[in-house]
């Protein structure tokens, strides 16, 4: 978790635009199960990418969905072409997405974030309940325990409307 969370840093001090969309989004509204990767939803612009790019270039990218592993380098002929990103860097994982099923794209996962103080600085992360949401719209086996435990946290946390006497 540490090297995750050096990774996280990283994107906050280089100032990339980012919501934290997935396990480790879960991890912080307090859900119990580890992830081994940073799912960020963020805007493909040339300039976010530019700053992501900075944020990891010393931490060797590559892509880790392609049968050659190829290195994480930004060009003009791949910047329009992007869409998602799979890098593997040597503090860990970290999936870049354009949009997030059950939300859609970054302006929509933006407005269902919510803004998260850590001690490294600002970030935005999905609020309990489009998490829940996201994570219902993938329904794999590992989202169904994270939905279980987020819909608990979620009761435990609501207010009780009751009155005091």
């Amino acid at each position: 978790m540490p090297e995750l969370e050096s990774l996280l840093e990283r994107l906050i001090r280089h100032d990339v635009e980012f919501v934290i969309v997935g396990g480790f989004a879960a991890l912080a509204h307090g859900v119990s199960l580890m992830t081994e990767d940073i799912d960020i939803c963020c805007p493909f612009a040339e300039a976010n990418l530019r700053k992501l790019g900075q944020a990891i270039v010393d931490l060797h990218p590559i892509h880790r969905m392609t049968p050659n592993r190829l290195p994480f380098e930004l060009t003009p002929d791949l910047l329009p072409t992007l869409k998602n990103l799979y890098l593997r860097t040597d503090l860990g994982v970290l999936d870049c997405l354009g949009n997030v099923k059950g939300l859609g794209d970054y302006p929509a996962v933006r407005e269902a974030s919510i803004s998260l103080e850590l001690p490294i600085g600002t970030c935005r992360l999905l609020s309990i309940e489009a998490l829940i949401k996201a994570k219902e719209a993938m329904g794999g086996p590992r989202d169904k325990q994270t939905i279980v435990q987020l819909k608990a946290i979620q009761e435990r946390t609501k207010p009780s409307g009751g009155t005091l006497d």
